[in-house]
């Protein structure tokens, strides 16, 4: 079994964190991005607001209730799908610092 020295055991923690930080920040960026411009999103908010248009001239309240209750929840999701991708950004950022920290400690502390 190899020897490992306090110094570089935490040169391993900061390259970890500094990579998974990498990894979680740019999952999040990828979610915000790819999610806001989600086509069947668009597509299911824009025919469900037709169909209550249409319910609500054809005066049909069971239809015009069901599209109502299907925005709500295609807007909650579009919701959580925005706050998990911040998550991951805050958390993704967190960690960098936390490995910068760690560099920063490691250089003025040896120096």
């Amino acid at each position: 079994m190899f020897q490992v020295s306090p110094l570089q055991l935490l040169m391993m923690m900061a390259f970890i964190l500094f990579i998974v930080g990498l990894i979680t920040f740019i999952t999040g960026s990828v979610i915000l991005i790819l999610r806001s411009r989600n086509k069947e999103i668009n597509a299911v908010t824009a025919q469900t607001s037709q169909i209550v248009k249409k319910g609500l001239a054809e005066d049909v309240a069971g239809l015009v209730g069901n599209a109502s209750a299907l925005l709500s929840a295609m807007n909650d999701l579009a919701r959580t799908q925005n706050g998990i991708g911040v998550i991951l950004i805050l958390t993704g950022g967190v960690l960098l610092l936390i490995s910068c920290y760690l560099l920063w400690y490691i250089t003025f502390r040896t120096a």
